[in-house]
Protein backbone atom coordinates (compact mmCIF):
# COMPACT_ATOMS: atom_id res chain seq x y z
CA UNK A 1 0.00 0.00 0.00
CA UNK A 2 2.88 2.30 0.76
CA UNK A 3 4.23 1.56 -2.70
CA UNK A 4 0.87 2.41 -4.31
CA UNK A 5 0.83 5.80 -2.54
CA UNK A 6 4.41 6.41 -3.57
CA UNK A 7 3.61 5.59 -7.21
CA UNK A 8 0.57 7.89 -7.29
CA UNK A 9 2.64 10.70 -5.73
CA UNK A 10 5.42 10.13 -8.26
CA UNK A 11 2.90 10.18 -11.12
CA UNK A 12 1.42 13.42 -9.82
CA UNK A 13 4.88 14.94 -9.73
CA UNK A 14 5.78 13.61 -13.16
CA UNK A 15 2.67 14.99 -14.89
CA UNK A 16 2.25 18.61 -13.92
CA UNK A 17 -0.84 20.30 -15.25
CA UNK A 18 0.21 23.14 -17.50
CA UNK A 19 -2.34 25.72 -18.48
CA UNK A 20 -1.41 27.93 -21.36
CA UNK A 21 -3.30 30.85 -22.72
CA UNK A 22 -3.37 31.36 -26.42
CA UNK A 23 -2.94 35.02 -27.19
CA UNK A 24 -4.55 36.44 -30.26
CA UNK A 25 -2.16 37.95 -32.74
CA UNK A 26 -2.07 41.66 -32.10
CA UNK A 27 -2.28 43.95 -35.05
CA UNK A 28 0.26 46.70 -35.26
CA UNK A 29 -0.88 49.77 -33.38
CA UNK A 30 -2.19 52.40 -35.73
CA UNK A 31 -0.19 55.57 -35.93
CA UNK A 32 -2.03 58.28 -34.09
CA UNK A 33 -1.19 61.81 -33.16
CA UNK A 34 -2.51 63.32 -29.99
CA UNK A 35 -2.72 66.64 -28.26
CA UNK A 36 -3.66 67.10 -24.61
CA UNK A 37 -4.66 70.42 -23.11
CA UNK A 38 -4.90 70.60 -19.34
CA UNK A 39 -6.48 73.18 -17.06
CA UNK A 40 -9.01 74.77 -19.39
CA UNK A 41 -11.19 77.10 -17.34
CA UNK A 42 -14.59 75.68 -18.26
CA UNK A 43 -16.81 72.95 -16.90
CA UNK A 44 -16.38 69.47 -18.40
CA UNK A 45 -20.02 69.40 -19.50
CA UNK A 46 -19.70 72.55 -21.60
CA UNK A 47 -16.40 71.39 -23.08
CA UNK A 48 -17.95 68.01 -23.87
CA UNK A 49 -20.47 69.68 -26.18
CA UNK A 50 -17.67 71.16 -28.27
CA UNK A 51 -15.69 67.89 -28.26
CA UNK A 52 -18.77 66.01 -29.46
CA UNK A 53 -19.20 68.55 -32.22
CA UNK A 54 -15.90 67.64 -33.91
CA UNK A 55 -15.63 63.94 -33.06
CA UNK A 56 -15.40 61.83 -36.22
CA UNK A 57 -14.96 64.79 -38.58
CA UNK A 58 -12.18 65.38 -41.04
CA UNK A 59 -9.63 67.80 -39.62
CA UNK A 60 -10.37 70.50 -42.17
CA UNK A 61 -14.10 70.39 -41.41
CA UNK A 62 -13.46 70.35 -37.65
CA UNK A 63 -11.25 73.44 -37.83
CA UNK A 64 -13.90 75.27 -39.88
CA UNK A 65 -16.63 74.23 -37.46
CA UNK A 66 -14.61 75.47 -34.48
CA UNK A 67 -13.70 78.73 -36.22
CA UNK A 68 -17.36 79.68 -36.65
CA UNK A 69 -18.66 78.28 -33.37
CA UNK A 70 -20.28 80.68 -30.91
CA UNK A 71 -18.83 78.83 -27.91
CA UNK A 72 -16.05 80.66 -26.08
CA UNK A 73 -13.98 77.52 -25.55
CA UNK A 74 -14.03 76.62 -29.26
CA UNK A 75 -10.95 78.82 -29.77
CA UNK A 76 -8.90 76.75 -27.31
CA UNK A 77 -10.16 73.46 -28.78
CA UNK A 78 -9.19 74.73 -32.24
CA UNK A 79 -5.66 75.36 -30.98
CA UNK A 80 -5.56 71.80 -29.61
CA UNK A 81 -6.63 70.35 -32.96
CA UNK A 82 -3.99 72.43 -34.75
CA UNK A 83 -1.39 71.16 -32.28
CA UNK A 84 -2.42 67.56 -32.96
CA UNK A 85 -2.17 68.20 -36.71
CA UNK A 86 1.35 69.58 -36.25
CA UNK A 87 2.29 66.52 -34.18
CA UNK A 88 0.93 64.21 -36.88
CA UNK A 89 2.83 65.99 -39.63
CA UNK A 90 6.17 66.41 -37.86
CA UNK A 91 6.41 63.35 -35.63
CA UNK A 92 4.60 60.67 -37.64
CA UNK A 93 4.85 61.94 -41.25
CA UNK A 94 1.10 61.60 -41.73
CA UNK A 95 -0.75 63.15 -44.65
CA UNK A 96 -2.67 66.11 -43.26
CA UNK A 97 -5.43 65.84 -45.86
CA UNK A 98 -6.37 62.30 -44.73
CA UNK A 99 -6.57 63.00 -40.98
CA UNK A 100 -9.78 62.63 -39.03
CA UNK A 101 -10.56 63.40 -35.40
CA UNK A 102 -10.80 59.79 -34.25
CA UNK A 103 -11.29 60.53 -30.56
CA UNK A 104 -11.94 63.62 -28.51
CA UNK A 105 -12.67 63.20 -24.84
CA UNK A 106 -12.93 65.46 -21.85
CA UNK A 107 -11.70 64.90 -18.32
CA UNK A 108 -12.42 66.66 -15.09
CA UNK A 109 -9.71 68.87 -13.65
CA UNK A 110 -9.39 70.74 -10.40
CA UNK A 111 -12.17 72.85 -8.92
CA UNK A 112 -11.36 76.20 -7.35
CA UNK A 113 -13.64 76.97 -4.44
CA UNK A 114 -14.53 80.53 -3.59
CA UNK A 115 -16.93 82.13 -1.12
CA UNK A 116 -19.74 84.55 -1.85
CA UNK A 117 -20.97 86.48 1.18
CA UNK A 118 -24.70 86.38 1.78
CA UNK A 119 -27.16 87.97 4.14
CA UNK A 120 -27.12 87.43 7.92
CA UNK A 121 -23.44 86.51 8.00
CA UNK A 122 -23.82 83.44 5.87
CA UNK A 123 -21.82 82.41 2.86
CA UNK A 124 -22.31 80.48 -0.37
CA UNK A 125 -19.82 78.48 -2.34
CA UNK A 126 -18.72 79.41 -5.82
CA UNK A 127 -17.22 76.50 -7.74
CA UNK A 128 -14.88 77.29 -10.62
CA UNK A 129 -14.21 74.03 -12.48
CA UNK A 130 -11.33 73.22 -14.82
CA UNK A 131 -11.25 70.60 -17.57
CA UNK A 132 -8.80 68.61 -19.69
CA UNK A 133 -9.28 67.67 -23.33
CA UNK A 134 -7.51 64.96 -25.32
CA UNK A 135 -7.68 64.88 -29.11
CA UNK A 136 -6.47 61.89 -31.14
CA UNK A 137 -6.05 62.06 -34.92
CA UNK A 138 -5.73 59.07 -37.26
CA UNK A 139 -5.43 58.73 -41.00
CA UNK A 140 -8.70 57.93 -42.72
CA UNK A 141 -7.33 55.04 -44.79
CA UNK A 142 -6.60 52.91 -41.69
Amino acid sequence: MAQAKKKSQDEAKAKPVVKTKVKAAKAEPKAEARAIVNRLRISPIKLGYVAGLIRGMKVEQALTQLAFSNKRIARDVRKAVQSAVANAENNFNMNVDDLIVAEAWVGKGIVMKRMHTRARGRGARILKPFSNITIILREKGE
